[in-house]
């Protein structure tokens, strides 16, 4: 019997994971794939308090160890479900807590286009700090108009001979300063206005077809296409404990309370205004908060 079972080893799960082994409480954090979440790929932190510039990766690093030191089981399995009794379901076993605490984050979103699922890797890209060693001095593109789309590209620029931005509005949704360091980048195209409406290649990408608001069609060949159209959950698997949006995202009260005693919920995984490495931090520390509370009684 944990006292906390944490779903979810990105920023908010591993805070939590932290807070709850300070008040020297049994936690089991279970993650599905690899610690860290969406931060652990971003090539550079420069807007966490504290910290002038970090790598995700090595943020993600420090986190991890923290709190592993500090007595937090962590086994990676995915989980298959949760219930009332707080009992949760992995593809091993069956884990028993007093409390859960679901920070699983989101996944990114994809275009949804023929042939996308089949070029991952083979030009296709979601993590551009992953894999745009591989398009030193080539051609790419970038999709999407927020923060993490613009830092892709700038990131990009450094390495690619070309890059391309396409946005399907006419503004972006993003800090001004990356817009501006954009500006400055001579390889840098802005294609706004704009969606990908097919890929192309055979065995591997060598082109997308661009469509614009007036119907206007190109096709541009390119090496590598980065897809960063924001995010979406995966917690249709938890409807049965807490309530969803008509996004996906699970309804919180006080931001990390569910409908169901004893189940909290942390991160981008919740519904809210903003999903960033500071909010996601100060969610798992609500959390564990109120996981510590309803262990009172």
């Amino acid at each position: 019997m944990y006292d906390s079972i944490i779903i979810g080893a990105g920023p908010a799960g591993l805070t939590s994971a932290i807070y709850l082994r300070r008040a020297n409480k049994k936690v089991l954090v279970l993650e599905a794939k690899g610690y860290g979440g969406q931060i652990a790929n971003a090539d550079k932190v420069e807007n966490y308090p504290g910290i002038s510039q970090i790598s995700g990766y090595e943020f993600a690093e420090n986190l991890y160890q923290q709190a592993k030191n500090m007595g937090a089981e962590i086994k990676f399995e995915a989980v298959n479900s949760v219930k009332n009794d707080k009992s949760v379901q992995t593809n091993s076993r069956i884990y028993h807590g007093k409390t859960v605490i679901i920070a699983n984050g989101a996944a990114k979103r994809k275009l949804n286009l023929k042939k996308e699922a089949d070029f991952i890797g083979k030009g296709i890209s979601y993590c551009a700090t992953c894999d745009g060693n591989f398009f030193k001095n080539k051609t790419v593109a970038v999709v999407g108009g927020g923060n993490s789309a613009l830092e892709d590209a700038l990131y990009l620029s450094d390495l690619a001979n070309k890059v391309y931005l396409i946005h399907q509005f006419n503004e972006f949704n993003a800090e001004d300063k990356y817009r501006e360091d954009l500006l400055k980048k001579s390889n840098v195209s802005f294609l706004m206005n704009s969606t990908v409406t097919a890929i192309n290649g055979s065995s591997n990408l060598e082109s997308i077809t661009v469509t614009d608001g007036n119907g206007s069609v190109q096709e541009i060949s390119i090496d590598g296409l980065f897809i960063a159209i924001g995010q979406e959950p995966q917690n249709q698997m938890f409807s049965n404990v807490v309530d969803l949006n008509d996004a996906g995202y699970i309804q919180c009260d006080a931001g990390v309370y569910t409908k169901t005693d004893g189940i909290f919920a942390a991160g981008d995984t919740c519904e809210k205004e903003l999903r960033q490495l500071t909010t996601a931090v100060s969610d798992g520390s609500l959390a564990a908060t109120a996981a510590l509370k309803s262990m009172k009684g």
